[in-house]
């Protein structure tokens, strides 16, 4: 076995970074009542009205039954509605509620400042720098995987 000292994993900044972000978003968020994973699939699901609860889960980027989680959370609280697709009625759609698109301009309102406070630290020429390492990331992180 290879040892690599601590100093060089690029893993540990890269989970840092996730957390303070994370930890900032929850923050930003908890007036309005909802958890970060509660407010990824309300936006998700107002940008693209319909979407399936497995879409939902890939755009967020969790899994199937922690997105049902999350929806049957959002569901109670009459954020969002599930209804069956017109031609595949195994599919349910996932709709904001007035109450729901009411909740999440709330706190887009709260968790938008977090974003561009994060993306001001950078030179439009940095985040794009950025945005590519984390994809290249994404991309090997994937192939490994994927084996």
């Amino acid at each position: 076995m290879t040892s690599m000292p601590v100093s060089e994993r690029l893993g540990s900044s890269i989970k840092r970074a996730e957390q303070a972000l994370n930890g900032a978003k929850t923050a930003a968020l908890k007036p309005a009542g909802l958890t970060v994973p509660q407010y990824a699939a309300l936006l998700h699901s107002a940008e693209r009205p319909g979407i399936s609860a497995a879409a939902l889960a890939r755009a967020c980027g969790v899994t199937p039954p922690t997105m049902n989680t999350v929806l049957k959370n959002l569901q109670e609280r009459g954020l969002i509605t599930r209804t069956p697709h017109e031609w595949h009625k195994n599919v349910l759609e996932i709709r904001l509620t007035d109450e729901g698109r009411a909740v999440v301009a709330q706190a887009d309102a709260r968790a938008v400042p977090v974003e561009r406070a994060l993306a001001a630290e950078f030179t439009d020429e940095e985040r794009a720098t950025l945005v590519d390492l984390l994809d290249r990331c994404v991309t090997l992180l994937d192939s490994v995987r994927a084996g």
